[in-house]
Parts: C-alpha cells; structure tokens; sequence
C-alpha cells in the first residue's frame, strides 16, 4: 500500500525521487527487468480503472462509485494492516493535513471519474500527465521548495502540451476537459499534502485515513437527497474492479520505484497513453487522436527533464 493516489502517478514519481535521496542512480538489467514487469500491473490497473469507470457511468454517479470504492478499500487496508500488525501506526497527528489531503484527493478522483465517462479516455490520461507539473508550480508554496530554471521550462512545457490537447477553442471546451485538466491540480495538490505527511506519518496511518474519510464524504456527497444507488448484479464487478485497482496501481507503481530510479521507471510509464488509446479504439471506437499523442509528448518531455535533471543534480 502507498500514501498516493491512482491518479497521481508522475507526480508521485517526481516526489518520490525528491524525498529519497537514497534510491540508486543506476539501475541493473536485472531491477530494469522486475521495475518493467511491476509497471506493467500498474498500467493494467489503471486502465481497468478508466474502463470500469466508463461501464458504471449509466447506473451509479460519481459520488457513489466514490462510496463504493472506499467502502471496498478500506475493509482491504484493514485486513492488510491487520496482518501485517501495524494498525497501531494510526493516529490523530496531522489530521487537518490528512483531511486536506482526501479533501483534494476525493475532489481530483471524482473530476477524473466524471471525465472519462464524456471525453476520450487518451485525452483524459494526456491531462493526467501534467499533474507533477502542478507539483512544481504548488511546491514553492506549500512545501517551499526552489523554483529552479529547468522546473519552471518543465512546467511552461507542461502548458504548451495542455493547449495541444485540449485546444482552447470556445466552440470545442466542454466540462469534461474540464474536469480533466481541474483533476490534475487536485492531483498535484494531493501528492503535496502527501510528501508532507510521510515526513511524520506512515503509510498505514495515510491509507486508513484516506479510505475511512472518503468513504464519509462520498456517503455525504451522494446520500444527500436521501438516495443512493447500490450497484447491480451488471455493476457490482466494475465496482470491484475500480477498488482492487486502484490499490493494486499504487502498490506496482511504488514497488517499481523502490526497485530502479524515477528516470527509469517513468518512460514506462507514459506506456499508459498508447495503451488507452488502443483499448478506447476497441471497445469504444474511439478514434486515434495525432495530436493528443503530440501534447502528451510535450508534457511527459517536461516530466521527464524534471525528474532527469534532479536526479543529475543530486
């Protein structure tokens, strides 16, 4: 189990190469090897994700696939931990940051469910890819970190890739543009909090709490008229799947970055658009977009001199 969330995964590589110094500048063929095979689960899981997602959208709004995902999550975590016997890391230090923190990140995963169900999913994930862009951009503010020249060129970079994308046309923005380009701020904002909170907190503190708040908030948020939908005998494996998945990304993710560094595990990473793409083609018919892969490129360029040049640095 992580302390990041599914949506997040390039900024949680650039955090996490900025908080572990310790992680080897060289990778063997051996650990590229096993770092490949754990990024391969992780872009499976995040794939499912989106999918599932789109397949739930007729029966159960976002607020409840949010319910349902944490209730599912957190009888997990709990299981987890109480196997692995650290539930006694849970505590009440920092619970405003933990708060904040599930606040962005119940925001930025319901913007991000809501746009994969009306905009292309690869446009979606190109969107996603600028949520460390964020990071660098917020990072001087809340954590105060240096905002040095190659993260300000990586976050201009960023920019130009979004305009690529979503080409800011009055006739062409729609709400699921949107909510995909909002959910990455969310996104970044969340990984912030997160890097704050590992300084102090564990990962079994972290998760419980992200789980058990936003299963009240999304019970709030979709319980409000006094109605909620429980998912059918159709959507109750969709629902599943988002759950398991959503854990399973960030524990590959994670994984691979403790096996080899950011500047290796990320390219494998962006493996994520293609394979979208493919899989909205087929089941969705959903036609390949040459300049969503462009901006996309542009963005992961500026990701990727980032997390290079830091890691150079140190």
């Amino acid at each position: 189990m992580t302390g990041t969330t599914p949506e997040r995964t390039a900024g949680t590589a650039t955090l996490r190469t900025a908080a572990a110094p310790d992680v080897p500048q060289e990778a063997t063929p051996a650990q590229t090897l096993r770092a490949a095979l754990w990024m391969l689960g992780s872009i499976a899981s995040f794939s499912s994700m989106a999918v599932a997602g789109r397949e739930l959208a007729g029966e159960l709004d976002t607020f409840e696939i949010m319910t349902y995902r944490s209730l599912i999550g957190l009888f997990i975590v709990l299981v987890v931990a109480g196997v692995a016997g650290t539930l006694h890391q849970v505590n009440t230090r920092s619970f405003g940051t933990q708060i904040a923190r599930n606040i962005a990140h119940f925001t930025g995963q319901n913007l991000w469910f809501y746009a994969v169900t009306v905009i292309p999913l690869a446009q979606v994930f190109a969107l996603e890819f600028t949520s460390p862009l964020w990071v660098i951009v917020l990072s001087p503010i809340f954590l105060g970190e240096r905002l040095t020249r190659t993260r300000a060129f990586a976050a201009v970079m960023g920019f130009v890739g979004i305009l690529i994308v979503a080409r800011p046309d009055p006739a062409g923005l729609n709400l699921g543009i949107a909510a995909a380009a909002s959910c990455a701020i969310f996104f970044a904002t969340t990984a912030i909090l997160t890097k704050r909170l590992t300084r102090t907190q564990s990962i079994t503190c972290i998760m419980v709490y992200l789980t058990a708040t936003q299963l009240v908030f999304g019970l709030i948020a979709s319980g409000y008229d006094g109605n909620i939908a429980l998912p059918g005998t159709s959507a109750l494996p969709w629902v599943i799947i988002i759950a398991v998945a959503g854990l399973v990304a960030h524990y590959c993710l994670t994984t691979a970055l403790s096996i080899a560094p950011a500047t290796v595990v990320m390219p494998m990473d962006f493996i994520r658009l293609p394979a979208i793409a493919i899989i909205a083609m087929l089941l969705y018919a959903e036609p390949l977009d040459p300049l969503v892969f462009l901006g996309a490129a542009i963005i992961f360029g500026g990701n990727y001199l980032n997390i290079w040049r830091e890691t150079r640095a140190r």
